[in-house]
């Protein structure tokens, strides 16, 4: 099929590699703008932009599309279907109709739960013991179009949201090369129950409160690694906690229990299994406290 491709960061880049060796005609990749990165805050363009390049794919980087310029450039690229994952933008109805099969949207959850920008973050913090993937017909609503397919997976225990991302980006690669394979497909609406919306990750969320139980402390680490990361204070030094699991133990919250950095909560307890100082790299919970012994009666905040 003759298709375009719209996405931006890591979590998209297999898709692309996906569709290219199952032999599509990638017409244009479009990705969100160079943006200013690192410590010289030099324009860095994307993941996505960085691949498409390597693979010698005309790359476009439109702001949004209320120019008539970019929605024309859109339309003459005769597009089949557009693949659309994490891509960025909001597309308006033109762009959705522009491709004679309209715009397949890869979305990394189970809808109708957890629509919207932070699926993988929010399954992992909510609890849930499964997630997936779906491809969606997209239309104007945030993530409700109909379902073409979709596929789950368990969340487990140790299960951070980079490791769920990865795992979830390659059933997504996956999966839309199947659906290519099988259109016309029947797709299946989303239901009126169930609905939830999967919020931005709000930096303000990751400071740790010990006072919490160790349930939910372990999903906000897990849930919240590696970006933007969980975190508390040693000494006024902010620390990220990277990965995490459930203890037994009792003590005032946030009080190391042992010299291997189990720590109290408001109910039983956890411990911290891999760190990282600000700019520096991750280490494990061993690696860390050879450095950096933290023993049983700190008081973490």
């Amino acid at each position: 099929m003759r298709l375009v491709f719209m996405g931006t960061p890591d979590f998209s880049v297999p898709v692309l590699d996906a569709l290219v060796n199952a032999g599509h005609e990638i017409a244009a990749v479009y990705t969100q703008p160079p943006r200013p990165a690192g410590r010289g805050k030099k324009d860095r363009p994307s993941p996505v932009h960085h691949r498409a390049e390597a693979l010698g794919l005309p790359v476009r980087t439109p702001k949004n599309f209320k120019a008539e310029e970019d929605r024309d450039a859109f339309a003459a690229l005769n597009a089949d279907v557009a693949v659309v994952v994490a891509y960025g933008l909001i597309l308006p109805q033109t762009i959705l109709d522009a491709p004679t099969q309209g715009c397949l949207n890869i979305h990394a959850s189970l809808l109708p739960r957890w629509r919207g920008a932070a699926p993988i973050h929010r399954a992992i913090m909510a609890g849930d013991s499964e997630t997936g993937v779906c491809i969606v017909q997209m239309e104007a609503g945030l993530d409700t179009g109909p379902v073409y397919l979709r596929q789950s997976t368990p969340i487990s225990a140790d299960d951070t949201t980079q490791t769920l991302h990865d795992r979830l980006s390659e059933m997504g690669a996956k999966l839309i090369v199947e659906t290519l394979d099988r259109l016309p497909l029947p797709s299946t609406p989303q239901s009126e129950e169930g609905v939830t919306y999967a919020a931005k990750i709000d930096k303000a969320e990751a400071r740790i409160d010990w006072t919490r139980p160790a349930t939910v402390i372990d999903r906000q680490i897990r849930g919240l690694s590696p970006f933007p990361g969980a975190w508390f204070e040693l000494d006024g030094e902010r620390i990220k906690a990277l990965n995490s699991r459930l203890a037994t133990g009792n003590g005032a919250p946030g009080i190391t229990l042992d010299d291997a950095l189990t720590i109290a909560t408001g109910d039983d307890a956890v411990q911290i299994t891999q760190l990282q100082r600000a700019g520096k790299g991750a280490q494990d919970v061993d690696t860390f406290l050879r450095g950096t012994p933290i023993p049983a009666g700190t008081q973490l905040e």
